[in-house]
């Protein structure tokens, strides 16, 4: 069984423009006498490998403590993109792998409104990408509304580049959960992807 960790670490990670990046604050340290070493951190919920909840873009939307849990736990595929993802690719795609429900893209691209519009119709439940956003920086409005109004979670930040594209023989579990943070409109989270070759899940 091989474990990749596909998250981007918290303190170096990439900040969409404007966001508040992460910080952090020793206030206890054994070397100065206390008993523990002790942090806290300022960050925001957006930053590095992260997924969005509804209400990010939907005023009615889920909060991200509840989101169906279900749908970031589970059989994924990885596929090398670049560009737009059309609705014609997300169709070749589906072609090929017709029971996708987690579907993470490897390289510098971004997903349109007819390829959102794809993946729901396909059944879709989890987007994941390397950019900080699933769409085009300069109008996200569209494709978030459209993915997060139809609950599919959105998985931004990843980082894939040391994991190879799904084939025949290899096979992913995705696991990434967001933090229980109550009433809040994204979270950080840790993602790993499994190789399911020669390994048995219970």
């Amino acid at each position: 069984m091989k474990i990749y960790d596909i998250t981007q670490e918290v303190f170096s990670c990439n900040v969409f423009p404007g966001d508040t990046g992460p910080s952090y604050k020793q206030v206890a340290a054994i070397k100065d006498g206390a008993v523990c070493n002790l942090s806290t951190i300022e960050m925001g919920v957006h930053n590095g490998t992260h997924l969005d909840a509804p209400w990010h873009f939907i005023d009615e939307g889920k909060k991200i403590d509840e989101i169906d849990l279900e749908k970031c736990v589970g059989p994924a595929i990885v596929i090398q993109a670049a560009g737009d993802i059309e609705a014609m690719t997300i169709r070749r795609l589906y072609d090929d792998n017709p029971a996708a429900e987690r579907i993470l893209f490897k390289g510098d691209c971004r997903l349109t409104l007819n390829g959102a519009k794809e993946l729901i119709r396909l059944g879709a439940k989890l987007i994941g990408v390397e950019a900080q956003s699933v769409s085009s920086n300069e109008d996200p409005v569209p494709v978030h509304n459209e993915l997060l109004s139809n609950e599919i979670v959105i998985l931004e930040g990843l980082e894939l580049g040391k994991v190879p594209e799904s084939n025949s023989e290899t096979k992913y579990f995705l696991v990434a959960a967001p933090l229980k943070l109550g009433g809040r409109d994204g979270s950080p989270c840790r993602a790993i992807l499994i190789n399911m070759k020669n390994c048995r899940l219970p």
